[in-house]
């Protein structure tokens, strides 16, 4: 099986792809565009996006390699990726480091996505699944596809984190045409990725919403955890808004299809595999 550091390696061509390219496309982005307003004044974000990259098997670039699941072949394929990590490479504590390698080997069973578990902040934001932004005076809500997530922006009357949650607690703000959303409050018990990237409960999240035409948002991510990297870091990324007349958030309510790996052993009778 090749390693990190072998993906790694083979990646360095995608690294200067990626940054030759990133240039041209922000070069194309109208930085000067200006969204429809809602009837309080703010930047009209209300849509259905969706992110076209392969972050969520890596947020750092890659080159493509087999799956954990072998006898599937292509079908579990890891896909090429330049990465939406600024730079390149994510500042890991010596130590984290090791344990980022560590939940890469053993993903199959470590990787809280396939429990089900809600994918928390950002990692929810480029799934290859869609989401939904609602927008009012007050809240900004974001309804994912994924698992039914739902993340609550509180736009007014900003208060710390309750208690922990998968999702952190979000509040709010506006700064110019950007939607500006500081999260707190993860339980730790999140990744960023298929490829191991973690963070601990001390995690800290500012996300960025600045649209760049009708139908593209420029999504920023800073990404502070002392316990675990050397310094913040950020991330960066175009949206896209899903155009098609019938576009909507479907239900993909992923508990029942982990059921069986999570309780399977109590069981009595083995379940007949379905044509």
């Amino acid at each position: 099986m090749q390693d990190r550091s072998g993906r790694w390696a083979t990646a360095t061509a995608v690294i200067a792809v990626g940054l030759l390219l990133g240039s041209s496309i922000a070069t194309a982005q109208t930085a000067d565009y200006r969204a429809p307003r809602t009837g309080d004044g703010n930047p009209d974000l209300n849509g259905i996006w969706q992110s076209i990259n392969t972050a969520n098997w890596d947020i750092e670039p890659h080159a493509a390699g087999p799956g954990i699941v072998r006898q599937l072949g292509a079908v579990a394929a890891i896909p090429p990726g330049l990465g939406i990590v600024d730079g390149g490479s994510i500042p890991y504590r010596p130590e984290a480091r090791a344990q980022r390698d560590e939940n890469f080997a053993n993903r199959l069973e470590l990787d809280p996505e396939i429990k089900c578990y809600l994918p928390g902040v950002p990692r929810a934001t480029y799934m290859p699944f869609p989401f939904q932004i609602i927008q009012s005076g007050q809240h900004v809500m974001i309804v994912h596809e994924y698992a039914g997530a739902v993340r609550t922006i509180y736009m007014e009357n900003h208060t710390l984190p309750p208690a922990p949650s998968w999702m952190g607690w979000s509040n709010g703000s506006w700064d110019g045409e950007s939607l500006v959303v500081d999260t707190r409050g993860f339980n730790g018990q999140t990744w960023f990725d298929r490829a191991g990237n973690f963070h601990s409960d001390a995690l800290h999240v500012i996300e960025r919403f600045t649209p760049r035409s009708d139908d593209t948002l420029l999504y920023e991510v800073t990404i502070e955890d002392t316990n675990v990297f050397t310094r913040p870091w950020t991330m960066s990324m175009p949206l896209y808004r899903r155009v098609e007349p019938n576009a909507e958030i479907l239900e993909f309510r992923c508990v029942e299809f982990v059921e069986d790996l999570i309780y399977g052993h109590l069981r009595k009778q083995p379940i007949t595999p379905e044509r």
